[in-house]
């Protein structure tokens, strides 16, 4: 069963619709909303010390589980077209063999 992991880059709004589409696809029985484990903390030293702490849209990881390859092409394309549509960036995890 493939598990697809993705990072999407835009708002609480455009997360929950992602993942309402996912939901309502065929055979799709697992979704969700990973906790990023990286510590974004800036500290003194970092390149972005002293900026503004008015920050844009996050990055949200997500998991899906597919039955198949058909299904996770599939789940690839409606999630591209969905993100173009709401203006947000998908990035799809590249699984290795």
């Amino acid at each position: 069963m493939p598990t697809l992991r993705l990072r999407l880059t835009g708002s609480e709004d455009d997360v929950r619709a992602v993942i309402n589409l996912l939901q309502s696809l065929e055979g799709i029985e697992h979704v969700e909303e990973v906790a990023d484990m990286m510590d974004r903390m800036d500290d003194a030293d970092s390149s972005s010390a002293g900026l503004s702490d008015i920050r844009g849209p996050d990055a949200h990881e997500l998991e899906v589980e597919a039955p198949n390859e058909a299904t996770a092409r599939k789940v690839r394309e409606a999630v591209e077209a969905l993100a173009f549509d709401l203006d947000a960036l998908v990035e799809f995890e590249e699984e290795e063999d």
